[in-house]
């Protein structure tokens, strides 16, 4: 059975850095997606960034690109989140997620995930 552990979040001001870890364990996700989403309060869940086949592709929300960097380590079983000029619109908990046999197109859609962490807070307050 996989497993899915972040880390990484906390309480920052705005423009602040944050870096979120990822780490599976029970099987690798190396040949397939990694992502990361978000879910505010009272808000649908959202997508925020996924690495795929073998690190070859990144994909970013809108609301990040530009501000966050998806990675992952060199054995694969940990992909990491760079948060840069962290805005309060940016509080959520987030979320990292893993599937296997994702095609392009449902890479944002959490429905096609079949591993998810237990989440962690990020809050952008001043």
């Amino acid at each position: 059975q996989a497993q899915l552990v972040e880390s990484g979040g906390g309480t920052v001001q705005p423009g602040d850095s944050l870096r979120l870890s990822c780490t599976t364990s029970g099987r690798s996700f190396t040949r397939g997606a990694m992502g990361w989403f978000r879910q505010a309060p009272g808000k649908e869940r959202e997508f925020v960034a996924v690495i795929w086949r073998n690190g070859g592709s990144t994909y970013y929300g809108n609301s990040v690109k530009g501000r966050f960097t998806i990675s992952r380590n060199a054995a694969g079983n940990t992909v990491y989140l760079q948060m840069n000029s962290l805005k309060p619109e940016d509080t959520a908990v987030y979320y990292c997620a893993a599937g296997m046999g994702l095609i392009l197109s449902s890479l944002t859609n959490g429905a096609q995930y079949d591993y998810w962490g237990q989440g962690t807070q990020v809050t952008v307050s001043a």
